[in-house]
């Protein structure tokens, strides 16, 4: 196994070390700095030559310098005659902007597709993709993981069979629904209006929630608006307890005091993105490390095993 390198940039250095640590390897020696005017620095600090090589760097907060990070590590490496590049992003930055919904906007995703695969990443490892369309923005393999395992793993540790699963609004259904089915639970679905980006307002709760543990499932919390509108919601429908799980903690703007002050009575989320201090002392939130499901796959990948299989 010394004939592939893991990689890290800035971003999330703890889940690497994590990832390497499952695998039994190093991570690989790289100097990622900045210069006086805040020019990202990039310098690969041992032989790659021929190598099977993976970055691993998640493009959160600040975004835009994780994935200039993660496009210039790429671009080092390719022009050191790294044999294989993959970027293993456990959170893939504007996945939100994945089609036109206005004119004259962007989408931001499939550009973020073009300058990953242009500075010369031959595949992508990303987890729970906000939307599956986004694979179709590339030209190279992409493996989207689901975290599915550890939270289902998670929710059979911690709660009885009294449980609903619920979708904090109708795009989460076909997720929500494959949890139920999974945990073999009942589902329930959040109306949710959207008045503007980042407020949301449930309406209405679509199911028997009475007397139930709900827990809401959906794939990141950024200001926790819809989330907990809908554990408002669940709760005064007469759910006994609300409870969320999420793939990818955001958790910006007034996230943590919105998720202080509403009903819910816990949130578990994975460590695709590391919480800030704020989050981390939030006794409402607990962390679940997708590290080794990480790991997993980028053997598997590295040896050209099957990672759909992870998920059989």
């Amino acid at each position: 196994m010394d004939d592939f390198i893991i990689f890290t940039g800035n971003s999330n250095p703890i889940l690497t070390k994590d990832i390497c640590n499952y695998l039994n390897v190093p991570i690989g020696k790289a100097k990622v700095k900045t210069f006086s005017d805040g020019e990202i620095q990039i310098e690969i600090e041992e032989n790659v030559r021929l190598r099977d090589i993976f970055v691993v760097q998640s493009t959160c907060s600040p975004v835009n310098d994780n994935l200039i990070e993660l496009l210039l590590m790429i671009d080092a490496l390719k022009r050191a005659s790294a044999t294989r590049i993959t970027a293993v992003m456990p959170y893939y930055g504007y996945a939100r902007q994945d089609k036109k919904v206005a004119p004259r906007v962007p989408i931001s995703a499939k550009l973020v597709a073009d300058l990953l695969t242009t500075s010369g990443a031959n595949r992508v490892i990303t987890l729970d993709l906000h939307s599956s369309q986004i694979q179709g923005f590339f030209n190279i393999p992409v493996d989207n993981l689901f975290a599915a395992p550890v939270i289902i793993k998670y929710v059979k540790t911690n709660f009885n069979d009294n449980l609903i699963i619920v979708s904090p609004d109708a795009g989460g259904v076909e997720r929500a629904r494959a949890f139920a089915k999974r945990l073999n639970a009942d589902l329930a679905i959040i109306d949710k209006r959207r008045e503007s980006p980042n407020e949301a307002k449930a309406m209405a709760v679509i199911g028997d929630v009475v007397g139930k543990i709900a827990i809401i499932v959906d794939d990141m919390v950024d200001t926790a608006g819809t989330l907990t509108e809908a554990a408002a919601a669940i709760v005064r429908n007469g759910a006994k307890e609300a409870h969320a799980v999420c793939i990818h903690p955001v958790l910006s703007g007034p996230a943590i005091d919105r998720i202080m002050d509403s009903p819910l009575t816990s949130l578990a989320v994975t460590n695709t993105i590391p919480l800030n201090s704020k989050a981390a002392a939030c006794g409402k939130i607990k962390t679940l490390t997708i590290a080794d499901l990480v790991g997993e796959a980028i053997i598997r990948c590295h040896k050209g095993d099957s990672v759909t299989s992870l998920f059989v």
